[in-house]
């Protein structure tokens, strides 16, 4: 189930209306907690945190026109969805992430490579999605990105 939208206030008004206070609510935590250099944008037809062209003129490797992706959010049909490539690319910070999850959140960690599924949205622990996103700048995922892709 994709919310449709070509700007990031689209795509936050038509979030289903069940979903909207929760899913702003997460946007707005991100938002308050992005490092400089990212922005939120239009990422892939949803809501993405990005590496804008100004910064990372080279875009993503797999579609140069996209900025470089970071994070997103996305209301899917079970679910709202977070996704954080820092954690998919970074042991350390991924291991930080699974550690700190028990200490905020009392649902079982239901995450895949890059993604974590809230099946129960009173359950978001937006206090850690917070910490999270301070704790990778722009240019460390820059740097981050350019080592994995060259390898």
């Amino acid at each position: 189930m994709r919310t449709e939208g070509n700007t990031v206030e689209e795509i936050l008004s038509n979030v289903p209306q069940e979903r909207a206070e929760v899913f702003r609510k997460l946007h707005t935590t991100i938002e308050k907690n992005l490092p400089k250099g990212f922005e939120a944008a239009i990422s892939y037809g949803g809501l993405g945190y990005v590496v804008p062209h100004r910064i990372y003129p080279a875009g993503y490797h797999c579609k140069p026109s996209e900025p470089l992706p970071f994070a997103g959010i996305a209301s899917q049909k079970n679910s709202i969805n977070f996704y954080h490539m820092g954690i998919y690319s970074n042991p350390e910070l991924l291991d930080w992430f699974v550690n700190e999850y028990p200490k905020h959140c009392k649902q079982k960690l239901d995450m895949g490579k890059s993604c974590i599924r809230f099946k129960k949205l009173e359950e978001i622990p937006y206090q850690l999605i917070g910490d999270l996103m301070k704790k990778m700048s722009a240019q460390e995922w820059i740097d981050l990105y350019e080592s994995k892709l060259k390898k």
